[in-house]
């Protein structure tokens, strides 16, 4: 589990392709290797790895097949940066919201428009990540919780301020770069417990309601009230 607030930016040294369908990483991080040990879960751009070993100044991950499908891991390269938080200890503090570091898909950022001191960044999502997003709601974005501005029918707005700019990957970001996309938990795990999916053959099926409605959800956590 972690928060969405990033601890330091670092910079991937090498990518080694090992066997079929799998890479190992080493990344250069300073902060996140403070306390860390073999074993240990850090995100990096999002995507909660597993450290499997360490050096002075680097640590090193395996990526496997799933991760390298759906998240953009699999596209990075020496020199390049990466945002990195170590998981959550439950003694500190939540700046953020939630993030499981389990990657939902990728978007692709369609516009940069900056506007004094903020930066407007909207990205353009499949409608299995749109419908999870609503306006004020949290997203994860490269692993940096964020709120969402806007959203429309075919993509999100965020709006970034300076202090993301400074400390995340954000501030090299372009138009049409591929940015690792996390839905907030809380509206999967509602979707799930008031819909079912129809059984079929489909890969998306249509769903279907299940007993579960708004008003038992109330009645469970306001209780009947006369």
């Amino acid at each position: 589990m972690f928060t969405g607030i990033i601890e330091e930016v670092g910079i991937v040294r090498s990518l080694k392709r090992k066997g079929s369908g799998w890479i190992q990483l080493e990344v250069e991080g300073k902060v996140v290797l403070e306390g860390s040990r073999i074993g240990d879960s850090v995100a990096i751009d999002g995507v909660c790895q597993t450290i499997q070993g360490m050096g002075p100044r680097t640590f090193r991950v395996d990526t496997l097949a799933e991760s390298l499908k759906k998240t953009t891991l699999g596209n990075l390269s020496p020199g390049a940066r990466v945002n990195l938080e170590r998981a959550l200890r439950f003694d500190g503090r939540l700046g953020g919201h939630f993030v499981q570091g389990h990657v939902s898909g990728v978007g692709r950022i369609r516009t940069i428009k900056k506007e004094k001191n903020n930066v407007y960044v909207s990205l353009l999502l499949s409608p299995d990540l749109l419908r999870y997003c609503v306006p004020e709601g949290s997203i994860a974005l490269d692993g940096i919780s964020l709120t969402l501005a806007s959203v429309t029918d075919r993509d999100i707005t965020v709006n970034l301020i300076p202090v993301t700019l400074e400390q995340t990957t954000w501030g090299g970001k372009k138009e049409g770069d591929s940015v690792n996309v996390e839905t907030d938990i809380i509206g999967r795990y509602v979707e799930r417990f008031l819909f079912k999916k129809k059984e079929s053959g489909s890969q998306n099926p249509e769903p279907v309601e299940s007993g579960l409605t708004w008003e038992a959800l109330q009645q469970l956590v306001c209780g009947n009230k006369a």
